[in-house]
């Protein structure tokens, strides 16, 4: 459940019951119905493969280009169970084209613990330049093992974070080379593994994921787009909608990775705790520093805020240092209870100037709405174009407000971001039947601005794939 609407989930459409044996699909007709389209089997799509010729979707086990690669893959389940059942399926009679395969369940008590899990993995690959394998898991070997002749990873549960997604993603990424191939050049080395793949089933939530990873890897680039066009050159991303299968740009994995948020949830990127940074030594930079402390202390409810300030820092540095003496010795019920109960009263006081900071940070994405400098940044609406707006709006001087961000205070990487997402979301609502007002515009996020050029060649590319 996703809000309102009812949401694709891999996790309910790989569930399954049972143990070992006895394990079954919950939904066992529409998973078989899946192996058969992976091969080129599914009859619902068979007219639309003869239509499309030679412009057909590669399916995994169809196309004679990745059957050659393809011949030891990962697939990565939501559980055992579904595993078990998995391996069941893929028995079965209907599925002779799967027999080839040697398959193995690394999951469960019975695959052993840890590494203990890798040799029946190698085992049944033996000489892997001959055998051909699938390895069904729901965990085991997705960190800290090189199998290399794995070409191929399926993913077919949910994962929510960038990281665990992309570790799992990576292992079909290991170099496979054979050295010495023809026997007679003890320095030669042959490249057995040209390319791997990664096969997602739930593509908003895959794109998603890009979108995220990319845009963490660097940091000095303002851009959201630039960031995943960088990272789509090394990793390409391949779509199949039903139609047709298309390589999709930049521009297109931030439209599709979006097009499933609701304006709210993109307002609700200006609640983030993320935005404002309220660590000791940005605390700190803001004690030395009078003017700032001045202008804090203008907006409302931060009106004892340098003696808040104050315990925050000391109270914060004296429980790491207490733990720190003690860390070798025993402590006593009591000293444990004090240091407690000091840690709670430090967090306590700094969530709430988090929270009086993010009430502030709330309030910056109304000029986006009384402004129609869309084409500025909105850092210079409020300095140059609307200070005396922004004033009345949040009890900030302009120069109080640049100072503040000056000291990091605010983090700007991430409200361009969220400027980016809104804006981009509410293009469509600036369009009405063709007629665009901003045309020939440059787009403003918070502290950078998006070209013309860049942002024509974006809604260009999004029409050409439409």
């Amino acid at each position: 459940m996703q809000g309102e609407f009812d949401e694709f989930d891999l996790n309910v459409f790989f569930s399954a019951e049972g143990v070992g044996e006895d394990a079954r699909f919950k939904y066992q007709d529409e998973v078989q119905k899946w192996l058969d389209l992976i091969r080129g089997a599914f009859q619902a799509t068979t007219v639309d493969n003869l239509k499309l010729g030679a412009k057909k979707p590669p399916m995994p086990f169809s196309d004679v280009r990745l059957l050659n690669v393809l011949s030891h893959t990962f697939w990565f389940l939501p559980s055992v169970a579904a595993c078990h059942a998995m391996r069941n399926l893929l028995a079965q009679k209907q599925n002779r084209f799967y027999h080839d395969y040697e398959i193995t369940v690394a999951a469960g008590s019975s695959a052993g613990i840890g590494v203990a899990a890798l040799k029946p993995v190698l085992e049944a690959m033996s000489n892997p330049l001959e055998t051909k394998t699938i390895t069904l898991s729901c965990g085991k070997l997705t960190t800290g093992v090189t199998i290399k002749p794995w070409t191929g990873i399926f993913l077919l549960r949910n994962l929510s974070t960038p990281e665990t997604y992309f570790q799992a993603a990576f292992r079909v990424q290991s170099p496979w080379t054979l050295r010495n191939p023809d026997g007679n050049s003890p320095n030669g080395e042959q490249i057995i593994k040209q390319e791997c793949y990664v096969f997602d089933f739930a593509p908003e939530r895959a794109l998603r994921q890009i979108a995220d990873y990319s845009c963490r890897l660097n940091v000095n680039e303002t851009n959201p787009e630039k960031k995943v066009e960088e990272f789509v050159s090394f990793l390409p991303v391949l779509a199949y909608d039903g139609s047709s299968m298309k390589q999709i740009d930049a521009t297109g994995i931030l439209d599709i990775a979006m097009s499933g948020t609701s304006a709210t949830l993109l307002a609700r990127r200006w609640e983030s705790a993320l935005l404002v940074n309220v660590d000791n030594a940005t605390l700190q930079r803001l004690m030395d520093n009078k003017a700032a402390m001045k202008a804090l202390m203008s907006i409302e409810g931060f009106r004892n805020l340098n003696q808040v300030i104050e315990t925050i820092i000391n109270k914060s540095e004296a429980v790491k240092k207490a733990r720190k003496e003690k860390n070798d010795e025993e402590l006593t019920p009591k000293k444990k209870k004090e240091l407690t109960d000091e840690e709670k009263e430090y967090k306590s006081m700094r969530k709430q100037i988090q929270e009086k900071l993010i009430k502030f940070a709330t309030r910056v994405p109304v000029f986006m709405y009384l402004t129609d400098y869309r084409e500025r940044c909105l850092k210079d609406v409020i300095t140059q174009l609307e200070p005396g707006l922004f004033k009345k709006v949040t009890g900030l001087t302009v120069k109080d407000f640049e100072l503040l961000v000056s000291l990091g205070v605010f983090n700007s990487a991430l409200m361009n971001d969220a400027v980016y997402k809104f804006k981009r979301y509410e293009d469509s609502s600036l369009e009405y039947v063709g007629v665009n007002k901003h045309t020939d515009e440059d787009i403003g996020l918070f502290d950078t601005v998006l070209s013309t050029d860049d942002y024509q060649a974006t809604f260009a590319n999004v029409a050409t794939e439409t």
